[in-house]
């Protein structure tokens, strides 16, 4: 303890408390999680925590290329149907080689206005005011269950929810699964009941290299590779041309799906036919689409390779297997969502602009709302930060939350 205390930075003349909220939020912070780093280690500490504030604990445990994962499930209270889970990702986007950090990442800063370290917006904090609100709780008061699903890899994927999924009943016990989940992405506190969707795959394309002198001698994959690109923003022009009535008021900037050209990489040197290039594609379905279905298109659309535009010769193309998580739709009107509003009076909320463990929560039949202290606009960027504001009052808010809920008031 003494050394999380000493990774805690506080203005000037800060004469507030150094509290049990200050000591979870700086152990977070400081631990690397990466998402290509271990999370193991970080939710071991978060287990023995919830344990000390007398939940049950399991770990779900995996290695990934050596590295040691972790998911986390956490109950307390009556094993009865209904209750509430909060759910929050540990792991974070890598700042190693962000440029514009001014303030050290991996150290919980207490500025003025702002607390600053990776990960205080996008989502440790909710974490560490969700262990303080538990550690507060009468818990032989609860009439319902209380579940906290913690869990890896979200970053790249939302993959550690999808592990987490196939064990929640192993995982639970005699404890049905969750009705209800409140997940703490960054939304100012606004409310969000969907999202769209993501899946990405990597588009090969081989062609037969020459000298560039003599471009009709071979296929130039760089070309071929440009001609597929072209024919999948036609692809996006049809979908732009045809939005969907339904999801105009969720999501009101793109009620459609969109794509997007991540990456690209091909040849050797400008006097070399290139023989290869590869570009990676990502798209985000609308939450009610089959999410592989233009995927499916993309496919058939490129089965047919254009041709070289120094040549009549086409090259070859290979279209990866995606990589995907699904969108999110939870209904309106549920007890979560009267209780949040009634806490915290949030602007009417849209469709939220990016992807959570709540699709992959709704295969196991839990409905999920996001709602979180963080500002979207903070997350993954350098210096990244919270409002004093949003971080002192957190706790306040989930307790009561939970109490509403869980009858625990």
């Amino acid at each position: 303890m003494e050394r999380i205390w000493r990774e805690i930075v506080f203005p000037t003349g800060y004469d507030g408390p150094m509290s049990y909220l200050h000591h979870v939020a700086a152990h977070l912070v400081g631990e690397d999680t990466t998402s290509d780093r271990a999370s193991a280690p970080l939710l071991e500490w978060l287990a023995e925590e919830l344990e000390g504030h007398g939940l049950r604990v399991g770990l779900q445990r995996w290695q990934d290329a050596g590295v040691a994962k972790a998911n986390l499930v956490a109950v307390v209270g009556p094993a009865r149907p209904g209750g509430l889970a909060l759910s929050g990702h540990v792991d974070v986007v890598p700042w190693a080689d962000q440029p514009g950090w001014t303030r050290d990442p991996l150290r919980l800063e207490i500025g003025d206005r702002r607390v600053y370290g990776r990960g205080t917006s996008d989502m440790k904090v909710f974490l560490a005011q969700c262990l303080d609100a538990v550690r507060r709780l009468d818990r032989k008061r609860l009439e319902r269950p209380l579940q906290l699903l913690l869990t890896s890899d979200e970053e790249v994927g939302c993959l550690g929810a999808a592990r987490l999924v196939e064990s929640l009943p192993v995982l639970l016990g005699e404890y049905p699964p969750p009705a209800l989940a409140w997940i703490g992405e960054p939304t100012g506190w606004r409310v969000f009941h969907a999202h769209k969707g993501v899946v990405a795959f990597r588009v090969e394309v081989r062609g037969e290299g020459g000298h560039s002198s003599v471009p009709e001698a071979g296929v130039n994959a760089i070309a071929v590779a440009a001609r597929a690109i072209a024919t999948i923003g036609a692809l996006q022009r049809d979908l732009r041309g045809s939005p969907s009535r339904e999801f105009e008021a969720l999501f009101p900037e793109a009620p459609y799906t969109t794509l997007n050209l991540g990456t690209i990489r091909g040849g050797t040197a400008s006097n070399m036919i290139a023989e290869s290039c590869a570009f990676t594609l990502s798209y985000r379905p609308l939450p009610d689409e089959d999410p592989l279905r233009l995927h499916r298109l993309v496919v058939e659309r490129l089965a047919d390779p254009p041709a070289d535009w120094g040549s009549d010769r086409r090259g070859r193309i290979r279209v990866g297997e995606p990589h995907w998580a699904p969108g999110m739709l939870s209904p309106r009107g549920t007890p979560l969502e009267v209780a949040l509003r009634e806490r915290l009076d949030p602007p009417a909320g849209e469709g939220a602009p990016f992807c959570t463990d709540g699709g992959q929560l709704a295969r196991a039949g839990i409905h999920s709302l996001i709602c979180g202290p963080g500002d979207l606009e903070q997350a993954h960027r350098p210096d990244e930060s919270v409002s004093r504001a949003a971080f002192e009052s957190g706790a306040d808010h989930v307790l009561a939350v939970i109490q509403s809920l869980c009858g625990a008031a």
